[in-house]
């Protein structure tokens, strides 16, 4: 079996699940912040939305430089819940074709983040997937799923019942 091919119901299992909880981010909320040190509601959303993306920067390009001239970049802040969920299925749609367009060779091949030139970190790109792109996705997702949780949101299910869906049936 090629790498891609457990990859994608992977993929698509954790990208349905948080499809599933950017679709309850509430609009008015968006400047909200549960702490000064935390990102609100709208950069937090702004992030998953967007991190699917890095799917074809990694497996397009040999590098990433997230601080090209030393100043970290930033996604343009999303306003809306359309515009959230719209942008979110695009990257989604984009990084789910580069995936099932991966070679094993590919997916073998190094990759490396950079900050202002300066490498961070050279991994194969399978594991930039799982662990820089999915797992990085899936702690934001539980972020958020506290963030609606503090908003009196209910909390959609996930890998098991939640408090506010108690059955997956």
């Amino acid at each position: 079996m090629a790498i891609r091919d457990a990859l994608l119901p992977e993929f698509d299992n954790e990208m349905a699940s948080t499809r599933k909880t950017l679709e309850r981010a509430p609009e008015h909320k968006l400047e909200w912040t549960p702490h000064p040190k935390s990102s609100t509601l709208g950069g937090l959303v702004t992030h998953l939305a967007n991190l699917p993306s890095w799917v074809c920067y990694t497996i397009n390009q040999d590098s990433l430089d997230i601080a090209p001239n030393g100043e970290p970049q930033r996604a343009a802040p999303l306003h809306s819940s359309a515009e959230i969920v719209e942008t979110f299925d695009k990257n989604v749609a984009a990084a789910r074709a580069a995936i099932a367009g991966a070679s094993d060779e590919d997916l073998f091949k190094p990759w490396t983040l950079l900050a202002n030139g300066k490498a961070l970190m050279t991994l194969p790109r399978v594991a930039v997937l799982r662990s820089f792109v999915m797992n990085h996705l899936i702690h934001h997702r539980a972020q958020l799923g506290v963030y609606l949780r503090l908003n009196d949101i209910p909390v959609p299910s996930i890998y098991g019942p939640s408090a506010d869906e108690g059955s997956m049936f």
